[in-house]
C-alpha cells in the first residue's frame, strides 16, 4: 500500500474523530445504558470501548515497536484475547472513557509529527509486513465499524 500524504491526514483525522463520535453517542445516557445490550450476543457500549482499549493497547504497542525498533518480528496477539485479561469491560463507563481520551491524545501526538520514512517503518507480524501506517489505518477503519455499532445501539436504547 503506498503511503501518501492524504492518507496519512484521512488516518489521523478518522483516529481524531473516534472519541468525539463516542461522545456525541453517548452525551446523556445513563450508566444502565451503557451496560445494556441488545441482546445476549451482542457487546454492550461499555464493552465495546473495553474493545477499543484493547485495540489501542495491542495495535499501539506495534507501532511503538516499529518506531524505535529496526524491523522487529512481532508475536501476533488478538485484541479480544487481550481485552479478556484485563478489567476494562468491568470498568465504569465514564473511567474507561477517560483513559481512552488520553491514551487517543498520546498516540496522536506520536503520529502527528511523523515524517513519510517514520509511517514506513515496520514489523512482521504473522508473518504479514505491517507498517505504521497499515496499522494506524487498520485502528481507524476498525474504530469507525464500532462507532457506527455505538451509534446505532445508542438510538435502539434511546
Amino acid at each position: 500500500m503506498e503511503i501518501t500524504q492524504q492518507g496519512i491526514e484521512d488516518v489521523l483525522q478518522r483516529l481524531a474523530e473516534t472519541p468525539q463520535r463516542i461522545k456525541i453517542a453517548t452525551a446523556g445516557a445513563t450508566p444502565a445504558q451503557l451496560t445494556d445490550k441488545a441482546d445476549a450476543k451482542s457487546w454492550s457500549v461499555n464493552e465495546i470501548l473495553a474493545h477499543l482499549r484493547a485495540c489501542v493497547d495491542v495495535w499501539g504497542e506495534t507501532i511503538d515497536r516499529m518506531l524505535t525498533e529496526d524491523h522487529p518480528t512481532l508475536r501476533h496477539i488478538s485484541p479480544r484475547t487481550y481485552m479478556r485479561k484485563t478489567d476494562y469491560a468491568q470498568l465504569p463507563f465514564v473511567e474507561s472513557w477517560a483513559v481512552f481520551v488520553t491514551e487517543r491524545a498520546a498516540l496522536l501526538e506520536t503520529l502527528q509529527p511523523l515524517t513519510p520514512a517514520q509511517w514506513s517503518r515496520s514489523a512482521t507480524i504473522k508473518e504479514r509486513q505491517h507498517t505504521v501506517f497499515s496499522q494506524a489505518r487498520r485502528m481507524a477503519l476498525h474504530e469507525e465499524g464500532h462507532c457506527a455499532q455505538i451509534e446505532g445501539l445508542m438510538a435502539e436504547l434511546r
